[in-house]
């Protein structure tokens, strides 16, 4: 059955988490709006993510390698790489990342 589901009702504060086993979806996937400076921790999945850029610029470290997306980019992260970004333009950046699994796994890296 095909449903409309509203990001404000998903959880998450800077970031709408939609977990795909609650909506029966094989995805899952977070919409985030980072003001400039934030970003999350370094942290890898067992999985590919695929970030979006909708508006802004984000300055990604993966493996140790910084790379600068901006509004209209997409970025692939391969599986079990260190990554972490932050918003690094003037504005808030909107992005959204795909998780290909219906369930998210995350291990953050101190």
């Amino acid at each position: 059955m095909t449903r409309v589901i509203r990001l404000s009702d998903l959880p998450g504060k800077r970031a709408a988490r939609f977990e795909g086993h609650d909506f029966g979806s094989s995805v899952s996937f977070f919409v985030g709006t980072w003001p400039p400076g934030t970003g999350p921790g370094a942290h890898h999945h067992p999985y590919d993510e695929t970030f979006i850029i909708e508006s802004g610029e984000a300055t990604f470290t993966v493996d140790g390698e910084e790379v600068v997306a901006r509004a209209g980019d997409a970025l692939v992260v391969p599986a079990e790489t260190v990554h972490s970004f932050v918003s690094s333009g003037d504005e808030e950046m909107r992005q959204v990342s795909v998780h290909p699994r219906d369930r998210m796994e995350t291990t953050f890296v101190e």
